[in-house]
């Protein structure tokens, strides 16, 4: 599903706003109308497997929870995969075209990155550029559990509760009423956040990220992928993506493809869109030119 927001006039690029893992469009609020002050077309995008169509198990719902059982039952999301994503993002990526001036900047956040990639290689004549926010930029061949595995991503605060060979998905427990889980997660992804704000950033969460996404290499090559201009907004205090992880990317990236990531930095955690949406804005709007 998409959701549309139109800007006061049309000869400004648009954008598609491509939330990551366990997240939805709720992800880009606060950004949105930044956007379309700036007189930027924005659509966004529950990807399959979240938001409305983000299943759970069903021992997430009762609580107290019996953490046996949510860490071994099997993903209802399991099925989803990323085929799924990438189609739903090349008809949001259209759907955008139409609103502005026919150029539309693609971005994607965390593990949204995944669909991204693919989206680019194959259509890269309809994106004036992609942007990466803190987001899995994989080098060709390379899967998403591999670079979550990598030596630079060793700081990763990110607090799985289950095996996601064993019940098919990358499980939070986003509901969890446990303080010490609850704090662990406010320091994977909003570390800058107030408790207030993290509280209302929970809600939009769900707990199933299909795990199948992440045993998918990444396709990009320079001949597709690579004629885009492509940027990546580093987040200096990311606890999730670690600042190691994104410069190694962005690094084995350029050395395949031959060309140059534009790199921005920021000063946040891995959620710049709650903590300085403006920052992020401001960010954006200039690579849209």
């Amino acid at each position: 599903m998409t959701n549309t927001g139109k800007a006061d006039n049309n000869d400004k690029a648009a954008f598609v706003l491509v939330h990551g893992a366990w997240h939805d469009h709720h992800t880009w609020d606060a950004l949105v109308p930044l956007l379309e002050a700036s007189g930027h077309a924005v659509v966004t995008i529950d990807l399959p497997g979240a938001g409305v169509s983000a299943a759970v198990p069903a021992s997430f719902t009762a609580r107290p929870i019996d953490m046996a059982a949510f860490s071994t039952e099997p993903s209802p999301n399991a099925g989803v995969n990323q085929t799924e994503r990438t189609e739903a993002t090349i008809a949001a990526v259209r759907e955008a075209a139409t609103q502005g001036n026919g150029q539309v900047v693609l971005v994607g956040h965390s593990l949204g990155g995944l669909t991204v990639s693919p989206v680019a290689e194959t259509i890269p004549t309809e994106l004036s550029a992609v942007v990466y926010l803190s987001a899995f930029l994989l080098p060709p061949g390379m899967v998403a559990g591999e670079m979550i595995g990598h030596e630079t991503m060793v700081a990763s605060k990110v607090p799985l509760v289950a095996d996601p060979g064993q019940v098919g998905a990358l499980r939070l427990d986003v509901a969890s009423e446990d303080a010490g889980y609850r704090a662990t997660l406010k320091e994977a992804f909003y570390g800058d956040l107030s408790d207030e704000q993290f509280a209302e950033a929970t809600t939009h969460l769900h707990p199933d990220e299909p795990a199948q996404v992440g045993g998918v290499p990444s396709i990009i090559t320079a001949e597709g992928f690579g004629q885009i201009a492509r940027h990546y907004i580093r987040c200096a205090d990311d606890n999730a993506v670690t600042p190691a992880g994104q410069d190694f990317m962005v690094a084995s990236v350029d050395a395949a493809m031959g060309t140059a990531t534009t790199v921005h930095p920021m000063g946040t955690s891995h959620s710049p869109f709650y903590s300085d949406p403006a920052g992020l804005a401001a960010i954006l709007t200039s690579i849209a030119g």
